[in-house]
Parts: structure tokens; sequence; C-alpha cells
């Protein structure tokens, strides 16, 4: 008797749940983007600059997608090109990949091969991981967008997104999750607190400085237009950041469960903390929502190095320290130069760039080893390729600074290089689009002046009212 034939829809090498969570979080992450950023800075920022801030944010992330599947994914994720001949494991041989599309259909449904840090091959196809770490790409300049908003020209922002995406971004990514040089010596980022916090927080700081400030009365009058959008564009931030944490191991396992948890512990904690000071140290002695929304961030950024790293204990301090050092610095280095005399709209250098600094640093010193991100530990371990289930060690558990120098000297990598690309693609920029801000008397009306939309546009029934009237006198 012939035993039953069971047919399976997709190849051997394919498991339905990594795939399933994969794409999941990566929707998760898409959302914190559209709608999450464009409803949270939309509300941030006056009345007249919304519309500008919800097309930069649209706009954007669609130019980064259309980058990363024609050359951006396997610039950052694709086999290693040898830069200057650079062979073996020098800083040239893995600092970028190869530049070409991944559209066809070879390139979208074959299992997915990756210089990512990572010891098990991938359990789902390249289309997933593309669009996995595309969310990731986009996201990252639309978070600096938040130190230019209210005077770039939304022809340089189009021609800065895609160039910084390919400069700055994919370089980045390549060295620190695509095998590249500082992966193989050590230095790790769980899911983006260096590659896409710190990277943004620094190159809005550059682009806020060399594109210039706002206006004198929008700088001191900025209140926000709509705090209720605020909260709504934060708490889908919030859960989103399940995603953005929770899809980092790339499989649906244990780590991934905790990376989530930790995320969510980190980030009340982080809250809570800059409540609390807002009440017990500022001059009103009140807890305010801005703060609060400032703490949320504060802890969200820096678990991002080390969601799946850490465990519980150390979550808790990575809130606590991120969100207390940069409510210091918010209050008190702002007032300090450089930070003073730069136009940073909604202080990205200090809740992404300062946070996210932090919480790759804080890998080094709270990273449990017990931790497994995958692979397994213990009498019971099942063999990968010969090697043990991957995890990090900080300098609290090992007695070693080896992680934290690491942790440092990509930290300076990542600054430098997005600080010096930033002005330089700016500098290009300039030249092509015959300047980076908006006259003034562009910047006085906003967005009727840049889109001819306003946001909450004003009815008027002149016309009908005039209609009704004339109907009248005929009768």
């Amino acid at each position: 008797m012939l035993a039953a034939v069971t047919s399976i829809p997709y190849p051997s090498w394919l498991n339905s749940g990594d795939n399933t969570w994969q794409l999941t979080a990566a929707t998760f992450v898409g959302l914190m983007s559209l709608p999450a950023l464009a409803v949270l800075y939309g509300g941030l920022v006056q009345r007249k600059w919304v519309v500008n801030t919800m097309l930069m944010i649209f706009s954007g992330f669609s130019a980064v997608l259309v980058v990363w599947v024609l050359w951006g994914y396997n610039l950052g994720f694709g086999p290693p090109v040898h830069l200057f001949n650079a062979g073996g494991t020098g800083w040239f041989a893995n600092m970028w990949g190869a530049f070409h599309p991944i559209t066809s259909h070879f390139g979208e449904q074959n299992q997915a091969v990756s210089g990512a840090n990572t010891l098990i091959p991938f359990h789902f196809p390249t289309a997933t991981l593309a669009y996995f770490q595309f969310v990731f790409a986009a996201i990252t300049p639309l978070l600096f967008c938040g130190s230019i908003l209210g005077r770039m020209k939304f022809k340089a922002w189009l021609l800065f997104v895609p160039l910084w995406t390919t400069f700055v971004y994919t370089i980045n990514a390549k060295l620190l999750w695509g095998g590249g040089f500082l992966a193989m010596h050590g230095a790790v980022d769980y899911s983006g607190g260096y590659v896409i916090h710190m990277s943004a927080g620094v190159s809005g700081f550059v682009a806020a400085a060399i594109v210039g400030p706002r206006l004198l009365r929008d700088r001191r009058h900025g209140v926000p237009n709509n705090l209720l959008l605020v909260a709504v564009g934060a708490g889908i931030l919030w859960l989103g950041w399940n995603g953005f944490n929770g899809g980092d191991p790339y499989y649906a396992g244990v780590d991934a469960a905790s990376a989530v948890l930790n995320t969510n512990v980190a980030t009340a904690v982080g809250l809570l903390t800059w409540m609390m000071m807002d009440w017990w140290f500022t001059k009103q002695k009140k807890p305010t929502f801005l703060g609060a929304i400032n703490g949320m961030i504060c802890g969200l950024v820096g678990i991002t190095p080390s969601a799946g790293w850490v465990d519980g204990y150390g979550a808790i301090l990575v809130g606590l320290i991120c969100s207390t050092v940069v409510w210091f610095a918010w209050n008190y280095l702002s007032k300090v130069r450089p930070f003073s005399k730069v136009d940073d709209a909604l202080g990205v250098i200090y809740t992404h760039g300062i946070a996210g600094f932090l919480g790759g640093m804080l890998v080094g010193l709270l990273a449990d080893p017990g931790m497994i991100q995958y692979g397994v530990s213990g009498k019971n371990f099942n063999a990968i390729a010969g090697l043990n289930g991957f995890a990090v060690g900080g300098w609290f558990y090992t007695g070693s600074m080896h992680q934290l120098w690491e942790q440092f000297l990509a930290a300076v990598w990542v600054i430098c290089w997005s600080a010096a690309l930033t002005a330089l693609i700016l500098m290009v920029v300039k030249l092509v689009c015959r300047g980076l801000r908006e006259p003034d008397e562009v910047l006085e009306i906003g967005d009727v002046a840049i889109h001819d939309e306003e946001v909450y546009p004003q009815e008027t029934f002149a016309e009908r009212v005039s209609a009704m009237a004339s109907a009248g006198s005929d009768e």
C-alpha cells in the first residue's frame, strides 16, 4: 500500500512560521513610518507645515523603496565587492555589496542569502528579507526629517534621500549587519541603534546646521498643532517597535519574544523616568505629555541595539539610563555650543543620536550571555556547523571590556561617516537645486506656498448662499 503523499505549496527550505513573522514584523515597522511618523511629526509642527511634513514622510518612504529594489538592498546585504582590490577580512573587503537589482523572479523568490550576522540559513525568500530591511532603511531618513522641518526645499529633499540612502545607510548597514569589517571584529547592533538611530541623529543635526534655522518667529512660537495626533502617532510607533526589535532574530523563536518584552519594559521605564524628572526638576514642577513622549522614544531607541541580548533587568537599566541622560542633555546640553546654535526642530540629535549611542554602548556592559539569539545551549545543544548558540556577553557578566571597545569603535565610525557624507551630499544637492532652504517669503506662508494645500482648509459657502438667494428672488 502506497503512503499518502502530501503536496507542499512552497520550497523545502521555507519555514512558513518564520516567513509569516518576518512579513508581519516588517509591516509593523512600515506602520512606524506610515502613518506613525507622518501623524506624530504632523501633530508636533505648526499648522502651516503639516502638509509639507506628511508629504516629506510619504515621498521619502517611496523614494527609498525604489532605491532599495534597484540597488540599495544588494549594496547593504548582497555579495561584497572588494574595493581597491582588497581581499580577505580587510576594511574595504566587505564595505559595500554588489550594485544590482533584485527585481527578477530569481532575485525575489530564491532563498534569502546574506552576510548578516547569522549562523543559520534563512528560511524565507529574498523578497521577505529585502522588504524587512527596506522598512528599516526607509525610516532612517524619515526620522532625521524631524531636524529640518519647516525650511528645506522639497525638491532638495527628494534628491537628498536617495543619495543619503545609497552612500550613508547602505555602507553602515553592510559594515554592521551585512558581514562587514565591524561585524567581523565583534561589534553588534541588534536592530539599529547605530545604523538607524545614531546615524539619523547625527545626519539630522548636520543637515539642520547646513540648511539653516527656521524663521525666528517659527522657532519662538513653534506650538504643536494637535497633541491628540501626537498621541496616535506615538502609540503606533511604540507598538510598531514590536516588529522593529522582534523581527531581528530573523526566526520566530524564543529570542523574538524576549526582544519584544524587553522593548516594552525599557520603553515604559523611559517614559516614566522622563515624566518624573519633569515633575521633580523643572521650574514648572509638572509632568508633561510631550516630555513623556520624549522618554518613550529614549526607551525605544536605547533598547534597540540590545533588545534580544539583555535580560529584563538590563532592559530596565537601559530605559532608566537613556532617559535620564537624554533629559539632562535636552535641558542643559542644548544651551551649549554647538547645540545651542543649531535649529534641530524636533531634537532628533537627543532622542535618537544620544540615546542610540548610549544604547549601543550599554550592550558592552549589560549583554547577558545567557540570552541566546538563536541556537540552544546546555546538554541538549543541537550543534549548528559545530558552533554553539549565538549570544553576546557584556562586561558585567564576562569581566571583559572587549565588547565595549568594539561598540565604541563602531560608534565612532557611524558618527564620522554619517556626518561627513551628509555634509558632502548636501553640498551636491545645494548645487543642483540652487539652494537648500526655501526663501523667507515662502516660509512665512508654508504649505499653501509650497503645495497649494492646507491641512485644515476653511470651507466657505459664499457661492451656495448666493445661489440660494437668487433662487428665492425668482419665486
